[in-house]
C-alpha cells in the first residue's frame, strides 16, 4: 500500500551504495528486448526525478520499478540481494497503477467507473506519501517524450490524458519544472501546426530577444546593486504552450504579447521582493493591470512571487518576476520542497492546505466528472480576485461568478444566495466577476438552490467543486419530494417539446433507471437535467443523429423536395411539413396525400393526422427521414413575456447562438394578462437544440413561459 503519512521516517535513511547496488543487480537482470527497455525506463525515470532531493532508497526503487511493474523481474527476488527496503516503494507505485482514459474520450465526458477508481487511487497516495505521484507524474512524462515516434493517433491519446490529468496535477502541487514540459509536449501532440509556427516564430527572434534580454539585466543589475539589493537575473523562457493560452486569451498574435521578454529577479527574503520592484517601477513605466501580487495573495497551490510587466529599453514591453529564493524553489519543486514533513520535520501551513485540498477530492459530492473536472480547473493559472464587503481579498477560478463567490464564503451562503451587487449595483447570478469587482451576496432566510445551477451552459457557476455541493443539497432532500419535482421536470419538458407518443418507462430505461419514478427521484436530485430528457428522446427514436433533410432555406418557404423525405412505393412526389404538428427528427412520422399539394407530412401522434386517418385511410403512406448534407428543420413555439426594452433582441441572441435560425415572428398583446405573446417559427437541427433553445429562452428576465406549439 502507499506509504502512510505517519510512517517512521527512519525507516526512509539513505542507505549507502543503494543506488549503485540497484544497478549492479540490474544489470545481472538486463538482457535483450522488453527487460532492458524497461531498466532503461526507470534509469531515465529515476533522471527526471533526480533534482527533487528524494532519498537514495526511493531513487534506487524508481529505477527497479518499470521491470517489476511489467513483471519481467519478480519482486521476491529483491529480497535475496540485500534490496528489500526497496520493495515497499515499488509496491506503492504498481499499487496506484497507470491511470488512462478511455479510448475515445473526450474533455467534459464522465469517467467510467473504473478510470475514476484508479484516478481516485492516485490522489490517495498523495495524501499517504506524495513522493509516489511525483515518479507517476515522471513515469508520465517519459512516455511523453517517447511518443514523438508514436502513431498521431496514439500521441493525441497520451496527449489528451496528460493534459487533463498529470498537468493539472503538477499544477496543483506546484511542481512547475515538469507542468510546463507536460503542458508544451502535449500541445505539440495536439495542435502540431500551431506549436510549430509559434516556435518557428520564437527562433526568429531568438537573437534579438537574447540581446535585449542582456540589456535589461544589465540595467536592472546595476541600478539594484546601487540600492543594495544583492540579485541573481536570469532571462526567464516562456513556454509554447503558455504563449499560445495568453494568445487566445487575449485575442492577440505573437507580436503583441509583452511576456514574449521577460526576466526573473531572485533576491533574499520578502523585503527585498518589494524594493526590487520598487526599483523595476523606479526604472520603467509598468503597465496597468498587469501586476499581480501572489505572495500577499499567494495561489492555490502556495505559487508565491511578484509579476509585472514594463515598458522597458527601446520602448519594448517585458515581464519581471520577482522573488525571492526559497519562493523559487516552492515554485519550481513545489511540494517537492516539503520532504521534511515526511522524513520527521515540522509541517507547514501550506503543504497541509494542499494535503486538505485532496483529502476534499477523496470524498466528492458528485461523480466522476466532478472530481475530473476539479483537478482540470486548476490546469490554468487564470484566477481573478473580488473583493468582499468587508475587503477581504477572495481569489476565484476565471470566470467566476457572483454565486460562485457565494459558496466561495460558505456553502450555506449559496445556497441561500437571492441576488448579488457588484459595486452596489444589482446584477444577474450569471455576472462574470472582474479582478477588483466588490461582491455582496443577497441572500434569502432559507436555503433554495435552482437546478438551473447545476448546467454549466447557462452559466451560473464556473466551478465544478461548487456544483457538487448544490447537487448534493438535492441528493439529501426527502425522496418524495424529489419525485414529486422530478415529475414536474418532466412533463414541463415534455409538454415543451411537444411529445406525447414515448412513455415515460421507456425514457427511463433508456437513461439507465428501471422506471419512471426512479428516473423522476435523478431528475429531482439533480443527478440528471432536463437537457437529458431531450438527448433520450433523440436516442429513443434513432440511435445516432438524423439523416439532414435539406438545406438552410431563404426567407421564402418553398415546400420540400423528395429526396428530403424517402417516400415508400412512390415516385417523385411534392412534400411539404403539415404546419400543424411541425415534426423534428427522430420523431416518426408518417404521409398523407392531399388533393393537389403532393404528401404532407404529419407527426405520427398529431391530432389532425389521426382525424385524417380515419376518413381517409386510403391516403396514408408510409415515409421517413431520407438523406442531406444539411439539417434545418421548420419549428414553431409560443412565447409569453411582459415587455421590455430590448426584449426581441435577446430572444434573437439566445437563438442564433443556438444555431437556430428565425423564419417569422409575429406578436400580439393579451390585454387580459398584459402579457405579449410571440409566434416563433425557427429552424433547429434537432431535439436536444430545441431543447436547449427553449431553456435559454426561459431564462431571459421578463419571459413567462415558451412552448412548442402542437
Amino acid at each position: 500500500m502507499p506509504l502512510s503519512s505517519n510512517e517512521n521516517p527512519a525507516d526512509d535513511h539513505d542507505q549507502a551504495g543503494i543506488i549503485e547496488a540497484t544497478r549492479r543487480f540490474l544489470e545481472t537482470q538486463a538482457g535483450e528486448g522488453e527487460i532492458a527497455a524497461a531498466i532503461a525506463e526507470g534509469r531515465e525515470i529515476a533522471a527526471i526525478v533526480g533534482s527533487f532531493g528524494l532519498s537514495d532508497n526511493l531513487l534506487a526503487a524508481v529505477r527497479a520499478y518499470p521491470a517489476i511493474r511489467d513483471n519481467l523481474i519478480d519482486i521476491n527476488t529483491l529480497e535475496n540481494n540485500d534490496l528489500k527496503e526497496l520493495s515497499r516503494y515499488i509496491i506503492g507505485l504498481v499499487q496506484l497503477g497507470r491511470f488512462s482514459l478511455p479510448s475515445g474520450w473526450q474533455p467534459g465526458e464522465a469517467l467510467a467507473a473504473k478510470q475514476s477508481e484508479a484516478l481516485r487511487k492516485m490522489l490517495l497516495a498523495v495524501v499517504s506519501d506524495v513522493r509516489l505521484v511525483l515518479v507517476r507524474i515522471a513515469e508520465q512524462l517519459y512516455r511523453m517524450r517517447r511518443a514523438k515516434d508514436a502513431t498521431p493517433e496514439e500521441q493525441r491519446a497520451v496527449a489528451v490524458e496528460t493534459r487533463e490529468i498529470y498537468a493539472a496535477l503538477a499544477n496543483r502541487l506546484g511542481v512547475w519544472q515538469l507542468k510546463w514540459e507536460l503542458e508544451d509536449l502535449a500541445f505539440r501532440f495536439l495542435e502540431p501546426d500551431t506549436y510549430a509556427e509559434i516556435a518557428a516564430a520564437l527562433n526568429e527572434k531568438r537573437a534579438e530577444r537574447e540581446s535585449f534580454i542582456e540589456q535589461v539585466k544589465a540595467t536592472l543589475k546595476a541600478e539594484l546593486d546601487k540600492q543594495g539589493v544583492a540579485a541573481q537575473i536570469s532571462g526567464r523562457p516562456k513556454h509554447i504552450y503558455s504563449i499560445w493560452r495568453k494568445m487566445q486569451r487575449k485575442n492577440q498574435g505573437l507580436n503583441s504579447l509583452y511576456d514574449i521578454r521577460a526576466v526573473r529577479v531572485l533576491v533574499d527574503d520578502v523585503k527585498d521582493c518589494y524594493a526590487a520592484l520598487g526599483t523595476v517601477h523606479n526604472l520603467w513605466s509598468y503597465l496597468p493591470g498587469e501586476f499581480d501580487d501572489y505572495i500577499a495573495n499567494p495561489k492555490d497551490n502556495d505559487y508565491r512571487s511578484l509579476h509585472t510587466a514594463v515598458v522597458g529599453p527601446e520602448g519594448k514591453t517585458v515581464e519581471v518576476q520577482i522573488r525571492s529564493f526559497d519562493m523559487h524553489r516552492q515554485a519550481e519543486l513545489g511540494v517537492a520542497a516539503h520532504w521534511r514533513y515526511k522524513e520527521g520535520g515540522g509541517s507547514t501551513a501550506a503543504f497541509d492546505q494542499k494535503i486538505r485540498f485532496l483529502r476534499q477530492l477523496l470524498e466528492p459530492a458528485g461523480g466522476a466528472e466532478d472530481l475530473l473536472a476539479q483537478l482540470r480547473d486548476d490546469v490554468f493559472e487564470d484566477r481573478v480576485y473580488a473583493i468582499s464587503p468587508k475587503g477581504d481579498v477572495v481569489e476565484l477560478p476565471a470566470s467566476a461568478t457572483p454565486l460562485d463567490f457565494a459558496y466561495n464564503v460558505h456553502t450555506q451562503v449559496g445556497h441561500r444566495c437571492r441576488g448579488a451587487k457588484v459595486n452596489g449595483r444589482i446584477v444577474p447570478l450569471t455576472y462574470q466577476i472582474h479582478n477588483g469587482d466588490k461582491i455582496e451576496i443577497i441572500t434569502g432566510g432559507q436555503s433554495q438552490p435552482s437546478r438551473d445551477w447545476l448546467s454549466p451552459k447557462l452559466g451560473y457557476l464556473a466551478s465544478a467543486r461548487n456544483r457538487a455541493k448544490v447537487r448534493n443539497w438535492f441528493r439529501h432532500q426527502d425522496r418524495d419530494q424529489h419525485q414529486r419535482q422530478g415529475r414536474e421536470i418532466l412533463d414541463r419538458e415534455l409538454s415543451r417539446l411537444n411529445v406525447r407518443d414515448i412513455a415515460t418507462d421507456d425514457i427511463a430505461r433508456q437513461l439507465k433507471h428501471k422506471n419512471a419514478d426512479e428516473l423522476c427521484v435523478s431528475l429531482g436530485a439533480g443527478d440528471l437535467t432536463s437537457a437529458s430528457i431531450a438527448t433520450a428522446l433523440q436516442n429513443l427514436r434513432g440511435t445516432e443523429l438524423p439523416d439532414k433533410i435539406r438545406p438552410k432555406r431563404g426567407p421564402k418557404r418553398q415546400n420540400k423536395s423528395s429526396d428530403s423525405i424517402a417516400v415508400s412505393g412512390v415516385g417523385d412526389l411534392l412534400c411539404n411539413f403539415a404546419r400543424c404538428c411541425r415534426p423534428v427528427p427522430p420523431e416518426q412520422i408518417t404521409g398523407y396525400i392531399t388533393q393537389g399539394r403532393g404528401v404532407s407530412i404529419h407527426r405520427q401522434d398529431c391530432g389532425n393526422f389521426l382525424g385524417l386517418n380515419q376518413r381517409h385511410p386510403e391516403r396514408i403512406i408510409e415515409v421517413g427521414w431520407g438523406e442531406s448534407d444539411s439539417a434545418t428543420y421548420p419549428v414553431d413555439l409560443t412565447l409569453r413575456a411582459h415587455d421590455r426594452t430590448g426584449l426581441l433582441r435577446d430572444i434573437s441572441t439566445v437563438l442564433a447562438d443556438e444555431g437556430a435560425s428565425v423564419m417569422d415572428l409575429s406578436s400580439h398583446t393579451d390585454k387580459k394578462s398584459m402579457q405579449t405573446i410571440m409566434d416563433i417559427s425557427v429552424e433547429i437541427q434537432d431535439l436536444p437544440t430545441l431543447s436547449m433553445a427553449i431553456t435559454r429562452l426561459e431564462q431571459l428576465p421578463n419571459v413567462v413561459s415558451v412552448r412548442r406549439k402542437a
